[in-house]
C-alpha cells in the first residue's frame, strides 16, 4: 500500500514513548511525520497512565505543525478516531463491531481496542507541534486487573475478529486513512466531522457517567457539541463538558 503524499514515515525497534519520540524530532522533521515503534519502555495513556502494550500490538504517533488557534488543533482528537474506525473497519470488513468513545477510544465489541492521546509544545495560544499518539491492542489485550475501576475491559483485534495485522501494515492504512479525515477537516471544518463522529457514537441516548478528578457527572449521552464537548441531558439542565474520563 503507497503512504499518503507528503508524510514522512519512521520505524523504530524501540523508544521510551512514540509521544516523547516525536515531540523531540519536532525540530528536525518539518512536514507531517508518522513515528512507530515495536516497543515503548515508558509509553503513557491520558492523565499520565501508564498505558501497558503486549509485544505485537500498535503504538505510533502523527506529529504535526499546525497553523489553527489551539482549541481547533485540540479537535484532531476527533480526525484521528474516524481515521482509526475507518481503519479497522477496512481491515476487518465488520462496520458494527467498532464505536467511538467519547473523547478518545476505539471500541470493538464493547471493549477498548484503542486509545488515542493528544500532547503539545507551544507558547501563547499557539501549537508549535502536536504529537497525536496512537495505541491499539492488535495481538494481545493488557492485563484488566491494572485498570481503574469502572474502566472497559480490554479486547484486541486478532481473537475478537480472527484478523492478524502486523503494525507495519497496520500503520500503512492508518496514515492513508487519516491524510483523507485531515483533509476533510482542513477544508470544510469541524462540522463533517463532528457528524461522522457522532454516527459512530457509543452510547448517545443513554445514560453515562463523566468522571473528572473534582467532580462526576451523569447524564443522557446527547451529543458532542461545535467545539467538542460532551453534552449531557442531566436532571439540573443540559451540561457542557470540556474534558473528562466516560463511564458507562
Amino acid at each position: 500500500m503507497t503512504f499518503p503524499a507528503g508524510y514522512d514515515r519512521v520505524i523504530l525497534p524501540e523508544t521510551d514513548s512514540t509521544n516523547a519520540e516525536a515531540l523531540r524530532r519536532a525540530g528536525t522533521l518539518a512536514g507531517p511525520a508518522w513515528i512507530m515503534a515495536h516497543r515503548q519502555t515508558a509509553a503513557r495513556g491520558r492523565r499520565g497512565r501508564a498505558w501497558a502494550g503486549p509485544d505485537g500490538n500498535f503504538a505510533a504517533t502523527l506529529l504535526l505543525h499546525p497553523s489553527e488557534p489551539a482549541d481547533i488543533v485540540a479537535l484532531r482528537s476527533f480526525v484521528a478516531a474516524l481515521a482509526l474506525h475507518d481503519t479497522c473497519v477496512t481491515l476487518t470488513g465488520r462496520t458494527e463491531a467498532f464505536a467511538l468513545k467519547w473523547p478518545n477510544d476505539v471500541l470493538l465489541n464493547g471493549g477498548k481496542l484503542a486509545g488515542i492521546l493528544l500532547e503539545s509544545t507551544g507558547s501563547g495560544g499557539r501549537v508549535a507541534a502536536l504529537a497525536i499518539g496512537i495505541g491499539v491492542n492488535l495481538r494481545a489485550a493488557p492485563d484488566p486487573a491494572a485498570l481503574e475501576e469502572g474502566a472497559l475491559a480490554p479486547v484486541a483485534l486478532l481473537p475478537e475478529t480472527g484478523a492478524d495485522i502486523p503494525p507495519e501494515e497496520f500503520l500503512d492504512h492508518l496514515a492513508a486513512a487519516y491524510a483523507a479525515r485531515e483533509a476533510d477537516f482542513t477544508t470544510h471544518g469541524f462540522g463533517p466531522i463532528r457528524q461522522a463522529w457522532l454516527a459512530r457514537a457509543a452510547r448517545i441516548g443513554q445514560p453515562i457517567t463523566a468522571r473528572t478528578p473534582r467532580a462526576e457527572t451523569r447524564g443522557i449521552f446527547e451529543t458532542v457539541d461545535a467545539t467538542g464537548n460532551l453534552v449531557l441531558k442531566t436532571p439540573e439542565g443540559r451540561v457542557s463538558i470540556a474534558a473528562a474520563d466516560v463511564f458507562f
